[in-house]
């Protein structure tokens, strides 16, 4: 049978004369508690809640009184109920929802207080066990919740310690709750249930061990308000809990294209956690220059010689604590952003001198913590996992006559995690773990060379003794040999195209080393 809806909600304050508090979170509970009795409100609860509450001398009737139905099934059944839900769901302002009521002896409820069983903390833990996380998964709770933000026009609803100060507010001042916070806590309410559904989607998911589960469930909670977009015209905000990887402590807050910068260098400092000093510099979330070094210092000098026009403005990040004498370097010229795990006070005393410039420490590696990428496509979203490999020689494939030395090694691993994160078609000129050209973003491969090289021999850099990394198998010959012609001596690139053999050819007649990695690494 069809409910027949109102003709339009009513908007008057809220009275609260019955309140229902079940809340697995009892912070601020005894204060919100307090406050209801002093109103004159009834207090209903359950289980510990209710223990809780009359601990303070705070008088509370127990929910099994209410339903007269005992709390059952090690506490799996207390509040699904037909007293309490019409309680919750009558329509106060509908006479005809009013006379059922007192036909079946039931009184209105105009306010639930219910936070939820921590799933998502108790399945964070490694060793929890499909039966713990299954007892965590919470029924009765978001029952409630959805019954109240359904009916909000006549029940308010909270859900979290966060909303109990503004609700003692108003109580307070009015004695009733307005229709505009009620439509709010209402939002938040459905917000948080399907937060929590999905997270609870998102773990039976993971119990299959599928690559591509058959429903994508994204729930994410505002992390901050941008002022803009890419472009000022663009209303933007970013979600997530980019606080638990980053810590901007000093500057203007981060903005739309800052997040992307700082995305893509945490994405590359990730791969050298377990190098020497590693310095690189972005720009327009492209490497303009990375190198390692003795020290920090070293390794920022290293890079900015790649490119010295376009790190200004640009983004610097390091795998080390930065030291002063890093931080004197990279304070000659503006750069906007500097990611470090960590500042030597002397180092944040300088740098704090520029106060455009903003200062982030990075608490942890984004390495190992994401499992998905996404991205919003017509119709829906693409998703995939993070390009997160570990670059090791003895997994890789010497094609050509002639071994790698062993700097050329370290070159060409050094060059091919580089590679990874510049734009496809990428083409990275390294030596002596300093990139000496970087080729971004071209249609054909060969250009991607010539521009590396272009760049190389604009800032005085020779590109003699290099090794070259490509980000996908050389479709023909000419480009191993360009890079000969250019002074490489090594080359490193996925392998597998159907002209291989001719590009080895090419590679021995140039008395080239050539590993093939048998991985691609495209960046679109």
């Amino acid at each position: 049978m069809a409910v027949k809806p109102l003709d339009k909600l009513p908007e008057e304050p809220l009275t609260i004369n019955r309140a229902l508090l079940s809340v697995s979170d009892k912070t601020g509970l005894i204060p919100l508690a307090k406050t209801l009795h002093e109103a004159g409100v009834e207090l209903i609860s359950t289980g510990g809640t209710a223990r809780k509450i009359r601990s303070a001398d705070i008088p509370v009737t127990d929910i099994s009184e209410l339903t007269g139905f005992p709390e059952s099934l090690d506490g799996r059944v207390k509040t699904l109920h037909p007293r309490v839900h019409a309680g919750l769901l009558a329509r106060t302002s509908y006479q005809p929802d009013l006379d059922e009521l007192k036909k079946l002896n039931v009184k209105p409820i105009e306010l639930v207080v219910v936070n939820l069983y921590p799933f998502k903390e108790t399945v964070a833990d490694p060793d929890c066990s499909p039966a713990t996380a299954t007892e965590n998964i919470d029924i009765g709770g978001p029952t409630m919740i959805r019954a109240a933000a359904k009916n909000f026009a006549h029940v308010s609803v909270l859900t979290a310690p966060g909303q109990y100060e503004h609700f003692i507010r108003q109580l307070k001042e009015h004695n009733t709750v307005d229709f505009e916070f009620r439509k709010a806590l209402a939002r938040e309410a459905f917000n948080h249930t399907a937060n929590y559904d999905a997270h609870i989607a998102d773990y039976f998911n993971r119990l299959f061990e599928e690559d591509n589960p058959p429903q994508l469930n994204i729930s994410l909670p505002k992390s901050q308000e941008l002022r803009y977009g890419e472009n000022p015209h663009q209303k933007a905000a970013v979600y997530g809990n980019q606080p638990a990887f980053i810590d901007c402590f000093h500057g203007k807050k981060l903005s739309y294209n800052n997040y992307l910068d700082l995305d893509s260098a945490l994405n590359l400092i990730a791969d050298f956690e377990e190098s020497a000093p590693t310095c690189a510099i972005f720009k327009h979330t492209v490497p303009c220059g990375v190198a390692t070094g003795q020290n920090l210092a070293t390794a920022w000098e290293k890079a900015f010689a790649t490119d010295t026009k376009s790190p200004f403005g640009g983004i610097v990040v390091v795998n080390r604590p930065l030291d002063i004498e890093a931080a004197k370097a990279i304070d000659e010229i503006f750069t906007e952003i500097i990611i470090a795990p960590s500042f030597s006070d002397e180092a944040e005393t300088l740098l704090r001198q520029k106060k455009k410039r903003r200062l982030v420490r990075l608490k942890q590696s984004v390495r190992g913590t994401q499992t998905r990428h996404f991205r919003s496509i017509f119709g829906g979203a693409l998703s995939q996992q993070p390009d997160f490999v570990t670059e090791r020689m003895e997994d890789y494939e010497v094609v050509t006559e002639r071994e790698p030395t062993e700097q050329e090694i370290r070159d060409l691993l050094f060059a091919w995690k580089v590679v990874k994160h510049v734009k496809s078609n990428a083409i990275v000129y390294a030596r002596k773990e300093q990139t000496i050209g970087i080729g971004t973003g071209q249609t054909s491969r060969v250009e991607a060379s010539e521009i590396a090289i272009a760049k190389a021999e604009e800032e005085g850099l020779s590109t003699e003794h290099t090794v070259i990394a490509s980000d996908a198998f050389f479709p023909f010959a000419d480009g191993v040999e360009a890079a000969a012609k250019a002074g490489s001596t090594a080359v490193i690139q996925p392998g597998g195209s159907i002209r291989d053999e001719e590009v080895i050819k090419m590679a021995n007649k140039h008395n080239l080393a050539m590993v093939f990695t048998g991985k691609r690494h495209f960046r679109h």
